[in-house]
């Protein structure tokens, strides 16, 4: 018996069929908003420099303002959701995140633009949380559930590439500010929806805030992230990011060591101590650290070398989405229940970083449909497998006041992965770059020589992920998938 079994789960609550999917288009409203922000600002950033008058070292801001706020404050919006009521801060969320995307848009300077941004970021702290655990109390059936995941993975996975698109046909055809404008429009259909569909909720009893745990859990997810986007500045000798990184680990290692001994802990260490939740959220954490390299170095590849606009490189990206969204809903409704995660999130991660390495092929006589889109495909594939798959099992079998902290620890760990991702392929890319260069290349080969040192570093990293699912997880159907549990939420 594991510690996540000592705690008898409360009943679900039923909600009426003809409310469930209704509820499920309202929350992946509130998802696609904020995935999607992730990645849209990325192809509005050259047009508000322009607009703006910033430099280059001041436009990284932007994406880490928001990537600051967002990941340090993850733990304590999944906690609120729990001890306030998951509809009201549902909407708080929303209702926030469009003012604050408002402000970004109608932003004269540059300081107001990352006040925006990190805005954005606070309020996506408590609206992610919350809409995985509605996501999870509304559908407690078992083939339900599956469906409902199989949706809500192929968004997760597939809403960078969508923030591309759109990003692109906003960027090109009206301007860059409706890059954040268009979050109104999200938020308005969120908003309207929840208070029209979603049911108030409140926990039986309300613990003491874990204020000490508050403190170090946020101080230390904010000093990792800025750590290790400094890395992408500067370097990695630089102190700033050495020094981040390190007092970050150590922070969040006095957290942990706190939520053994606090009365009401912020995360209880019995979310992660179960061993396939645990095996997840290490298999999402891998997954999002190297997923996010396709987005950023293969967006500069179509632009750059391929020479395609916004639009097309958007659209360019549309076959992943596609492989993505039907393997995730295949990997909750046949594969998982019959075969369960081991097998399903090993594979999925082979399948990933197959195609990535496919990526890591590409030179200067590629085009699109014979060295891109294979590529795209499979990778495709295999994040929709892994995605869907690991979030599914890593919520599986949490106690329901323990929901809110359960969706945020995953939140967490998608935004920590993406942000380590991030830094250390960019820092690798830049050293493919230098070497290249010093070897005579030109500078379009150099560039090449990048992407394709980081697309294969990523495909390395998702064969260990693949041994590490294959270690960690149990083999075997879990018994959670084959009765109507206790929901938690990511």
């Amino acid at each position: 018996m594991t510690l996540s079994d000592t705690r008898a789960p409360e009943p679900p609550l039923q909600v009426a069929s003809n409310k469930r999917w209704l509820i499920l288009a309202v929350i992946a409203i509130a998802q696609v908003m904020v995935v999607l922000d992730a990645t849209i600002v990325n192809i509005a950033l050259p047009s508000a420099q322009v607009d703006l008058q910033f430099t280059n070292d001041q436009r990284q801001w932007l994406i880490t303002g928001y990537a600051l706020s967002f990941g340090s404050l993850l733990l304590i919006g999944g906690r609120v959701a729990d001890l306030f009521g998951r509809r009201l801060t549902f909407l708080v969320g929303v209702a926030g995140f469009a003012l604050a995307s408002a402000v970004g848009g109608a932003a004269g300077s540059f300081e107001i633009l990352v006040a925006a941004r990190v805005g954005q970021g606070v309020f996506a702290a408590l609206l992610a949380p919350a809409a995985l655990s509605l996501l999870t109390t509304t559908f407690t059936d078992p083939k339900e559930r599956a469906k409902a995941f199989g949706i809500f993975g192929a968004i997760a996975g597939g809403g960078g590439a969508i923030g591309l698109l759109l990003g692109g046909v906003l960027t090109e055809y009206l301007d860059w500010r409706w890059c954040m404008f268009v979050n109104l429009i999200f938020a308005g259909a969120a908003f309207l929806g929840g208070v029209a569909l979603l049911d108030r909720s409140t926990a039986d009893h309300r613990p003491k805030l874990d204020l000490f745990g508050v403190a170090t859990a946020t101080a230390g997810m904010f000093a990792l992230v800025y750590g290790l986007a400094n890395a992408e500045a500067e370097s990695w000798s630089h102190s700033l990011t050495w020094g981040g990184i390190t007092v970050g680990v150590v922070l969040l290692a006095v957290f942990a060591w706190w939520q053994t001994k606090a009365p009401s802990p912020l995360l209880p260490l019995r979310i992660l101590l179960h061993r396939n939740r645990g095996g997840a959220f290490l298999a999402i954490f891998i997954l999002c650290a190297g997923m996010f390299v396709i987005f950023l170095f293969l967006t500069y590849f179509l632009q750059v070398n391929l020479q395609f606009g916004p639009v097309k490189s958007g659209v360019s990206f549309l076959p992943m989405i596609g492989t993505l969204m039907v393997s995730a809903t295949l990997a909750t409704t046949v594969f998982l229940p019959r075969v369960g995660p081991r097998p399903l999130i090993a594979g999925g991660m082979l399948v990933a970083g197959a195609g990535i390495a496919l990526l890591a092929l590409l030179d200067e006589t590629s085009t699109y449909a014979s060295g891109v889109l294979p590529g795209l495909l499979i990778a495709g594939a295999g994040i929709g497998l892994t995605m869907a798959a690991g979030m599914n099992v890593g919520i599986l079998g949490v106690d329901a006041d323990d929901s809110g902290a359960a969706s945020a620890a995953i939140n967490a760990v998608q935004q920590v992965g993406g942000s380590i991702g991030t830094a250390l392929f960019s820092s690798v890319a830049a050293g493919a770059v230098t070497t290249a260069m010093m070897e005579g290349k030109a500078p379009a080969s150099a560039a090449i020589a990048g992407y394709s040192a980081a697309f294969l570093g990523s495909a390395i990293l998702f064969a260990v992920g693949a041994v590490v699912a294959g270690l960690v997880l149990r083999p075997g159907v879990p018994e959670e998938l084959g009765t109507a549990g206790p929901a938690v939420h990511m």
